[in-house]
């Protein structure tokens, strides 16, 4: 009895060994405020790749010149690339169109947080007049009349018929997979990478500024709302969907979701408005605006270097 006593004791014991890189990982960056990008998340792949062909296809725009992907460019970013979107009939936007990379992790979707996660974010732009103009009752009948979608909807709902919340939920979950992990500074945080001097200064400011109160977390960033413009006060823009359009307190004027970081480089223009076009001219009129402060131009590059390295892996962005 006790030799078998012994034997559990060091097959326990092993099970741990096994457990002990782990921890010395978790270590690493335990007392940090921002954490790594996870490998890979759960998700379920046939309704990821049928909510991928979705994604990119025209079919759900009203004159089938619009995809998702037209707003989401994998070649920048999941974002526009361009000041505000332009929808169907040419229409323009008011609103710079944020990345769809990481959206996972966010605690809301939209700038102004009216979507309470991926679902509900997914069927907003089908919908809206000047983003992709189709109303949902005509997007799923589109669907449904298609002999592809209809099979392959029928394949994984086991029902004849296709439903809005079927189609957000396929969307949604290709959405899940659009993560970027392994940024230089997630490898740092996990002792894989080393930053260099003025990476690591830029890190250091990043906190000490007080940048890090509202950007840190995972997504460095998108968990929480906050008021641009809270030292130095900014014109507000009219219309503007802040979050003054959904709570209409006045306390909420010029209130956004703070943006995640996560491939800052890569998402030019900046701000809700795309009014900023590089990442040195973002960080002045935040430090200005939010902070109450200016810094020499050494400083702020510091802080660009450590923003750039915010770039993780980047999708393919392939059919």
């Amino acid at each position: 009895m006790l030799t078998i006593f012994r034997l559990l004791i060091v097959r326990d014991m092993m099970k741990l060994m096994l457990f002990i890189p782990f921890f010395f990982t978790l270590f690493a960056y335990a007392n940090e405020p921002i954490t790594p990008i996870p490998q890979s998340i759960a998700y379920d792949k046939e309704k990821a790749l049928l909510g991928k062909k979705l994604f990119f296809d025209t079919i759900l725009s009203k004159d089938k010149t619009l995809s998702c992907a037209s707003c989401h460019s994998f070649l920048h970013g999941g974002a526009d690339g361009r000041k505000v979107s332009i929808g169907v009939n040419q229409a323009q936007g008011v609103l710079n169109s944020p990345t769809v990379f990481n959206a996972v992790f966010n605690f809301s979707q939209f700038w102004n947080g009216r979507a309470k996660d991926l679902n509900e974010q997914a069927l907003g732009p089908i919908h809206n007049p000047i983003e992709m103009g189709l109303s949902l009752e005509e997007a799923v009948q589109r669907l449904q009349q298609d002999t592809y979608y209809h099979q392959a909807f029928m394949a994984i709902t086991k029902k004849s018929t296709i439903t809005q919340d079927d189609l957000a939920h396929m969307i949604a979950e290709f959405e899940k997979t659009l993560i970027t992990p392994n940024s230089k500074f997630d490898r740092y945080l996990m002792g894989k990478e080393t930053l260099n001097e003025q990476e690591l200064k830029g890190y250091t400011l990043f906190k000490t500024l007080g940048c890090i109160t509202c950007h840190n977390g995972v997504n460095i960033g998108a968990n929480s709302y906050q008021k641009m413009g809270s030292i130095i006060p900014l014109e507000r823009d009219t219309p503007i969907d802040d979050r003054y359009a959904i709570t209409k307190r006045e306390m909420d004027k010029n209130v956004f979701k703070v943006p995640t970081l996560r491939n800052i480089a890569l998402t030019a223009p900046y701000f809700h408005d795309g009014s900023v076009p590089t990442l040195y001219e973002a960080i002045t009129k935040m430090l200005y605006h939010n902070l109450g402060i200016e810094l020499t131009n050494e400083t702020i590059d510091a802080l660009v270097a450590f923003l750039n390295t915010l770039t993780g892996d980047i999708p393919s962005g392939d059919q």
